[in-house]
């Protein structure tokens, strides 16, 4: 058919013999590919199974199908192989590495689909399916098989001490997989990461990343994401890092208001420090050492069950975790006695004293005070013997008549 086609084909006789071969070889390869039938590719998982199909599916009735065999290719270069099917001497496994985790699916030459068990990583490669035939010779097909391996994710925030140079803060690493993952990195810290991968033996890959920066106290607690993409994942794997920076305690004192006055019984300083790890010692001092005897302390808080003049002085608060001291200084005050009542404890006395007649005036109100002309601010004994403060006093020219 192929020669027919040429003799109608228009041009130099040169150029249809071409043609004519070009079309010919073609054709044989197509009938090749043909005659056995298999999977191009295959994926699948270690510890899994699989299975790899092969058919003969057109040989005619001149072809005699006389042996079978399966070659496995794990590089370019390297034939194994791992089994052989005969109609009249059976089945063979020549391969130990695969000789009892191959089977044959048929026993039927047409059909020598094998099974193969117990995957391993290294059981990546090309298969194919060799024919013996005669009189043609041999046929075949290949299946590469590729082999997936989820990665084995995980991320661990490092402890570090602040500084001023930039050091691994977080690690994040997707051991084992294949093919390789991508790391990513979500933060708003404003480090930056640095990535490195690895070939197993086996033909997995392990990536792994570090995020970097200069760490300050303020990033202690701080989150960063570790973010892992692989093809064998359903969804992106994360994992969230609280960030461990270490630094010495930094201190403040509270409480003190200024209104330490002679018998208060109420007065508080608390020593505040922050710190990371937490403070292993927390100590009150004053200038001169000791602490007076009035004075409790009760971890970071010193209470005054009474004031006097002995806490008329300063306080220091030291503060100390294994990456150094801090201390910080408060002044007292102690004022005078507190002598002014407040204004609901003052007695008020109001004395009105009414002329009723030119030589007679009429005290309103009480407190034994007297009526006099010209009253101005005095200080006039109440009924409770307590000093007090007067109004100034009006006196009422006039009669009793003329108050309305």
């Amino acid at each position: 058919m192929a020669i027919g086609y040429a003799a109608r084909w228009p041009g130099s006789p040169g150029k249809n013999a071409w043609m004519v071969a070009a079309v010919i070889i073609l054709t044989a390869q197509g009938v090749v590919a043909q005659k056995v039938r298999v999977e191009e590719e295959l994926e699948a998982y270690p510890t899994e199974s699989v299975d790899l199909r092969c058919e003969f599916v057109d040989g005619g009735s001149l072809t005699k199908l006389t042996q079978v065999s399966w070659i496995w290719e794990p590089v370019d270069g390297q034939r194994d192989n791992i089994a052989v099917f005969h109609p009249l001497y059976g089945q063979s496994f020549p391969n130990m590495a695969f000789k009892d985790r191959v089977i044959f699916l048929h026993k039927e030459l047409k059909i020598p689909s094998i099974r193969i068990n117990n995957l391993r990583m290294s059981d990546a490669g090309r298969y194919t399916c060799e024919y013996a035939t005669y009189p043609s010779g041999n046929e075949q097909g290949t299946t590469t098989l590729t082999m997936l391996a989820k990665p084995k994710n995980s991320a661990r925030a490092v402890t570090v001490q602040a500084g001023s140079r930039s050091v691994a803060v977080a690690r994040c690493e997707a051991a084992d997989g294949k093919p390789a993952a991508t790391i990513q990195w979500l933060s708003s810290v404003g480090g930056n990461h640095s990535t490195t991968v690895s070939n197993g033996s086996d033909g997995t890959v392990t990536v792994r990343s570090e995020y970097r920066l200069v760490p300050t106290a303020a990033d202690n607690g701080r989150e960063v994401i570790c973010r892992v993409e692989q093809r064998t994942q359903d969804r992106p794997w994360t994992e969230v890092l609280r960030l461990s920076v270490e630094y010495p305690p930094t201190v403040t004192i509270e409480g003190y208001d200024n209104n330490w006055y002679v018998g208060r019984s109420d007065a508080v300083l608390f020593c505040q420090a922050k710190a990371n790890p937490e403070p292993t010692t927390i100590t009150w001092t004053t200038a001169s050492g000791s602490l007076p005897d009035t004075v409790v302390v009760e971890d970071n808080k010193l209470m005054v069950r009474k004031v006097d003049d002995a806490v008329n002085t300063t306080f220091t608060c030291e503060v100390k975790n294994k990456h150094g001291a801090s201390r910080q200084t408060l002044t007292t005050f102690v004022i005078g006695q507190n002598t002014h009542l407040a204004a609901d404890d003052i007695p008020s006395v109001i004395i009105c004293c009414l002329r009723t007649s030119p030589n007679h005036r009429r005290v309103l109100g009480g407190g034994g005070g007297a009526c006099q002309d010209g009253l101005t601010e005095d200080t006039v004994p109440s009924q409770a013997g307590k000093s007090a403060r007067r109004r100034r006093d009006t006196t009422h020219a006039g009669t009793a008549e003329g108050l309305r």
